[in-house]
């Protein structure tokens, strides 16, 4: 498993929660989100909106090659779908 650098806050409901059950969520949640945090579950979620060309784009190539862009082109809009 690719060990991630992300911060996660995490609110647990019981206040005297030891290290290793701690460590055990934290390895769930990594895997959970290591699972849905790839391209096609992002491609499935957002949509390009093209506003010089009057275009929405849907499709994965298209959404790829606009998400590996440094910079958007002015008017262009990555928006979630939800």
């Amino acid at each position: 498993m690719k060990n991630s650098n992300r911060d996660l806050l995490i609110l647990v409901k019981e206040a005297y929660i030891n290290q290793e059950a701690m460590q055990y969520e934290l390895h769930q949640l990594n895997t959970l989100l290591g699972d849905f945090e790839t391209l096609d579950s992002f491609c499935q979620a957002h949509e390009v909106f093209d506003l010089q060309k009057y275009r929405i784009l849907t499709k994965k190539a298209q959404l790829q090659k606009i998400i590996e862009k440094d910079t958007l082109k002015p008017f262009v809009f990555i928006c979630n779908k939800n």
